[in-house]
């Protein structure tokens, strides 16, 4: 601290005061970075998952959490409500079981993982126990991150009745 001069003080502090300036201005101005965004209060999407395709589910997840941990969605005023309803063959690589094919089972592994980061990320999900049933999964080996239902079709219905915005992911 002896070495500072009175200039590189004042330029700390010119920086804390620009940054101050910025971080104050800049977060509520991220919802305006959509017209679609304007005048919201909150953010919240049913996405409707039908895609049974494991490797394409480690594209899609990434995109999905995006969509509520953008700067965008993230300064509205209130939080964001997300749920995933899985259905029609995503059912079949959510359950615990594994097959013989490692990198297959490398790749259900990664899929298994990013299911607990939406549960950490306060992420409801939902399956279809109808889509489990007629594709002959033991409905006791669905992830425990996520909640049986049903029927994923009155669930994905029910949060759109409620105001949530739909996403189809086929």
């Amino acid at each position: 601290m002896k070495n500072l001069t009175p200039k590189m003080i004042v330029r700390t502090i010119s920086f804390i005061c620009i940054l101050s300036l910025y971080v104050f201005f800049a977060v509520p101005a991220f919802a305006e970075e959509y017209e679609a965004l304007k005048g919201l209060k909150g953010l919240n999407t049913v996405f409707d998952y039908a895609n049974g395709s494991p490797e394409e589910a480690l594209v899609f997840f990434p995109g999905i959490r995006g969509v509520y941990q953008s700067h965008s969605v993230a300064s509205l005023p209130e939080p964001s409500s997300n749920v995933i309803v899985f259905h029609n063959s995503a059912v079949k690589f959510l359950t615990t079981n594994r097959t013989d094919d490692k990198e297959k089972n490398k790749t259900l592994d990664k899929v298994a993982e990013m299911i607990r980061q939406f549960s950490k990320d306060g992420v409801k999900m939902k399956i279809c126990i109808y889509a489990v049933k007629l594709f002959g999964i033991d409905p006791d080996t669905i992830l425990p991150e996520i909640e049986k239902v049903p029927n994923g079709f009155i669930s994905i219905s029910g949060y759109q009745a409620k105001g949530y915005s739909l996403i189809a992911i086929p």
